[in-house]
């Protein structure tokens, strides 16, 4: 029963470009697996020719692949189903993010095969380059100039419990290229020029060293978590630096951001702690969202968490990110402020950093800041240890310099004096410590300064009175300042509260704020070790450690880790209020997504009835009128005007047929039925049935062109669209320009007007039905040759892009693949392009 229900493990090659050598890695690993008694077979590998790689195959087992039919042509696909009846302990499984051919199996695309593999417990090798990976997508068109079509999700990579990184230097790789050893001969120089230039194979090795480099430092935090270590691993430079929002962060950022950069991979991580002590105190939330902004473009992160103690809360901040380096700014308090309120957050942060690295880093604020609120107390440490000891010392320190002076000082000063000493005790150590000072200067003032000198005269009622004003005046002021205190830290905690939730509203303005980037968010805010959203709350589990806040209708935010306190939970009341905000609107934006279709028909639908209503009635009323008077008995026809009416009546009826053709053809387009017969065409072949009702086009560059894998009625039919358009808007005089020329496995025809052109803007809306922008001309059809043209183009595997024309005018390229380089559609999206380095 474990053998059936054991998950099967997956294994991935990630490649940073097609030709490092993936599929023979895996096939060589296939061939160790199965001598060492293992059973092993080959369910898909993707050879493309090379000789080396195919003889790889030479003694493994492999599976017969499904022959799947599509639009008119023939692909081969895994078999799934045969895998699955042979049950073996590994399969081999090339080409990780490969579209299945629609309706050829049961998923939409081979990773999910895969996991179906994994679920009946079969062991599956896979391998996938870089730039298929979804979170890179565009990044490696943006390099490469390449789009790509056939991706998989990097969570689906990230849960192989192996991956493999397959390196090779750019220039090794291009010498693997020009020998033959990847493309065919004829491929090689178009390669080496475009996708495969130095630039581009550098920057997409360095993406893939960099993503595995993040799944490798994830396993190693989970690996830390799982066995409780807490000491540094210095694997990476990691430069935490600590933010208060006041003017010296920006210092501070950029110094951490240059330590950073000293180490390759060294990252950079800002946090501010959002507490009413410490860093939390005097924050400017202008100069904090300035810092972030800072952060963000040396390409750092922010964090903002929540914590008991400032230096605390770093640490531990600091020590759950691994971080080798701590970044802080010298204190802003003067010497007298560090001596009342102690040590401040860089003393207490260096004793407790252990093996992480403190710089304290110099700025134009250090030592002229304010005093900064307590740790816990109204009162900091230092102040209630010195209060009552300066209760009982300035006292007696008083009464030895005013003895020294006797007979100078009459007793109104002397008594003013021992008050002034008492309400100094008061503002330094509270009402304790006024207490004390209070009933010591009233025992000194009564034994040295009030006749008779030298004895206490605690029975005379002048003598019990002064007691009691001085005990009244210090307790009043100790009052006072206790209450000031604690009016400027409850003042100080509701800022650090508002500046807490303003980052995190910002941060959903900003946009990029998924739900579990909120709860990520929500856990590193309040240092916990999980934060998650459930429909019911957690009551096995209440206790302890447990944190439990509704987040909305049905839903409700659970924190594990640590107990929480009350101001805590009002902060985190509203971070639960912003999770449930985030759940509405995604809830929302699926219902409009679901209704978004429904619209669309009728948009389409209504634009139909419109168009029909004027462009179909047209050539109809045209032919029945021509009809309609040949039919009439009242008037005798000469044979001239009878030949012009049948024709003006075959004209209308063919008009009319290419237009119903036209919204046939669209709806089958729409429906994916629409039949295909892919074969390899010639140019030549296509040309000049496609131009012939275009005058005045010149035609060039199309003699040398291979043969392409198109359906030559359907390409004449676009190339006729296209031409046509690109006549009715070329002035007088000057000529429609169709050239060809091969690239990298593709043809690209462009079809090149002199026109006004069009702003990027209005593209958008150029290949939509029922659209003729830049027309004044409302007489001229349905506005479906664009449309149609893109529509069929996309169903051959080819692309319809516009391009502006140098000097002015529009230029539309059609993108097709040459007979030689069948490619399999992606079903998601018809418009899958076969680029040199998308399926190898």
């Amino acid at each position: 029963m474990n053998d059936v229900l054991r998950r099967g493990r997956l294994k991935v090659y990630l490649g940073a470009a097609p030709g490092v050598g993936k599929t023979y890695r895996m096939l060589d690993e296939a061939r160790r697996r199965a001598a060492r008694g293992a059973d092993v077979v080959v369910g898909f590998a993707e050879c493309h020719g090379r000789p080396r790689t195919e003889a790889m195959l030479d003694g493994l087992e492999v599976v017969a692949r499904a022959q799947c039919a599509y639009r008119g042509g023939y692909f081969e696909e895994m078999d799934l189903g045969a895998v699955l009846v042979r049950r073996p302990e590994v399969a081999v499984v090339d080409e990780f993010a490969h579209s299945n051919v629609p309706g050829g199996g049961r998923n939409a695309k081979r990773w999910q095969d895969i996991d179906e593999l994994l679920a009946a417990g079969i062991d599956v090798v896979t391998a996938v380059n870089v730039q298929h990976l979804a979170s890179l997508k565009d990044v490696v068109e943006k390099i490469t100039g390449v789009p790509q079509h056939e991706t998989v999700p990097d969570d689906v990579v990230r849960r192989a419990q192996q991956i493999e990184l397959i390196d090779m230097p750019p220039e090794g790789l291009r010498r693997r290229m020009a020998h033959g050893n990847i493309y065919a001969p004829e491929k090689i120089d178009a390669a080496l020029a475009n996708y495969f230039r130095p630039g581009n194979l550098t920057a997409l090795r360095q993406l893939a060293l960099l993503w595995v480099a993040d799944r490798v430092d994830e396993a190693l935090h989970t690996y830390r978590a799982e066995h409780a270590i807490g000491g540094v691993w210095e694997t990476r430079e990691r430069v935490v630096v600590a933010l208060t929002g006041g003017p010296e962060g920006d210092t501070l950022v950029r110094r951490a951001a240059r330590i950073a950069d000293r180490s390759a991979g060294g990252d950079l991580l800002a946090v501010h702690v959002a507490r009413s002590d410490g860093l939390a105190a005097g924050v400017s939330h202008a100069s904090l969202a300035r810092q972030r902004r800072l952060v963000e473009d040396l390409g750092g992160s922010y964090h903002s968490v929540v914590g008991d103690g400032v230096a605390t809360a770093l640490v531990e901040f600091a020590r759950t990110e691994n971080a080798t380096q701590l970044v802080l700014g010298t204190s802003r308090r003067g010497r007298f402020e560090r001596f009342l309120t102690g040590p401040g957050t860089g003393e207490t942060v260096t004793e407790l950093s252990g093996d992480i690295d403190v710089h304290r880093v110099t700025h134009e604020r250090a030592g002229r800041g304010t005093l900064l609120p307590s740790r816990r107390r109204t009162l900091s440490t230092a102040r209630l240890i010195a209060g009552p000891v300066a209760g009982l010392v300035l006292p007696v320190l008083l009464t030895v310099c005013l003895a020294q002076v006797r007979g100078t000082v009459n007793l109104t000063s002397e008594a003013l004096l021992f008050l002034l000493a008492v309400v100094g005790v008061a503002c330094i150590g509270g009402v304790t410590s006024a207490v004390i000072a209070s009933v010591t200067a009233s025992l000194l003032l009564n034994y040295w300064f009030i006749p008779p000198i030298g004895q206490f005269t605690l029975d005379d009622p002048n003598a019990l009175l002064a007691l009691g004003v001085f005990t009244v005046v210090a307790a009043t002021v100790a009052a006072v300042v206790d209450r000031s205190l604690r009016l400027s830290r409850r003042s100080a905690r509701a800022t650090a509260e508002a500046e807490t939730m303003s980052s995190l509203a910002g941060s959903i303005v900003r946009g990029g704020q998924t739900i579990p980037a909120l709860l990520e968010r929500t856990r590193e805010t309040f240092g916990t070790d999980s934060a998650e959203l459930v429909d019911e709350p957690p009551d096995h589990e209440v206790g302890a450690g447990v944190t439990t806040v509704p987040a909305g209708p049905g839903a409700f935010l659970v924190l594990r880790g640590r107990t929480l306190s009350s101001s805590e939970r009002r902060v985190l009341a509203a971070f639960a209020a912003h999770v449930g905000s985030a759940v509405e609107r995604a809830q929302l934006a699926q219902a409009a997504a679901e209704i978004e279709p429904v619209k669309a028909a009728d948009r389409l639908r209504t634009a139909l009835l419109r168009a029909v209503g004027h462009d179909l009635r047209t050539p109809l009323a045209a032919g029945w009128a021509a009809v309609t008077s040949l039919r009439g008995r009242d008037v005798e026809f000469s044979d001239e005007d009878r030949d012009e009416l049948l024709a003006t009546a075959d004209e209308s009826m063919a008009k009319l047929n290419r237009l119903l053709e036209n919204l046939l053809d669209l709806s089958r387009l729409e429906a994916g039925v629409l039949p295909l017969n892919l074969r390899a065409t010639s140019l030549e072949e296509v040309l000049p049935m496609a131009l012939a009702d275009v005058p005045d086009v010149d035609l060039r560059d199309v003699e040398s062109i291979p043969p392409v894998l198109v359906d030559p009625p359907l390409l004449e039919r676009v190339i006729a669209n296209l031409a046509g358009n690109a006549a009715r808007h070329t002035p007088p005089g000057r000529r429609v320009l169709v050239t060809a020329s091969a690239l990298g496995g593709r043809v690209e025809l462009r079809v090149v007007d002199r026109g006004p052109g069009l702003p990027t803007t209005g593209r958008d809306r150029l290949f939509e039905p029922f659209q003729r922008l830049g027309d004044t001309d409302n007489t001229t059809g349905l506005g479906l040759g664009l449309a149609l043209a893109r529509g069929l183009t996309e169903a051959m595997n080819g692309t319809l892009t516009p391009e502006d024309t140098p000097g002015g005018g529009l230029t539309m390229v059609v993108s097709i693949p040459l007979a030689e380089r069948a490619v399999q559609p992606d079903p998601t999206d018809p418009a899958t392009a076969a680029t040199p380095g998308l399926t190898p």
